[in-house]
């Protein structure tokens, strides 16, 4: 036996039993006859209100026109429910918890060097589009090295032309910076409104 158990202490909650139990009922409505209070506030399918009214004549009405009965409000004197199709707003419940779940696009970044080749180029800013495509930002780099960081302005140069081949996908969030041995431009996807 517990040493607490055994000096008459209170017993310690591992997060089972009925408290963890209670948690689930709250996230979960009652339906039909699972509503045992005898009164109940009624909101009818269309969504006007009906009253205070038996439980029994309620779940009548809500057969009546082949829908359930959903307690939406327990925690009112008397609870309220209402007559819909549970399993189309459960259907809609999940659908909007999904989209409050997508992450937001990802920060892609691609690298160029001063001296790249004309298909290289091509070829990258065809990734950048399918990037800003996909909702995503984009940072693009050009690294220098060795004796290209004289001759900065060639990356500045390189990267006007960036911002202009991806003017129709995106936009710059962040105009060119230096970082040590890149020139640094981040472009974010247009927003769906343009």
């Amino acid at each position: 036996m517990w040493p607490a158990l055994q000096a008459g202490g209170d017993r310690i909650n591992r997060g089972r039993g009925r408290d963890s139990r209670d948690r689930n009922r709250q996230q979960t409505l009652r339906v039909n006859r699972g509503i045992r209070i005898p009164q109940i506030r009624l909101i009818g399918a269309d969504g006007e209100q009906v009253g205070v009214i038996e439980t029994t004549r309620a779940l009548e009405m809500a057969q009546e026109a082949e829908l359930d009965l959903v307690e939406v409000a327990p925690n009112a004197r008397p609870p309220v429910c209402r007559i819909m199709d549970y399993g189309k707003y459960r259907y809609e419940q999940s659908k909007k918890a999904k989209r409050n779940r997508q992450p937001a696009g990802q920060l892609k970044e691609i690298k160029l060097t001063v001296r790249i080749s004309d298909h290289d180029y091509q070829f990258k800013m065809r990734h950048a589009e399918k990037f800003l495509g996909q909702r995503h930002k984009v940072r693009i780099a050009v690294e220098f090295r060795g004796r290209e960081m004289a001759h900065r302005e060639l990356g500045r140069e390189l990267l006007q032309r960036v911002e202009e081949d991806l003017q129709d996908a995106g936009a710059v969030e962040t105009p060119m910076k230096d970082e040590g041995r890149n020139v640094v431009l981040i472009m974010a996807p247009k927003s769906s409104k343009n």
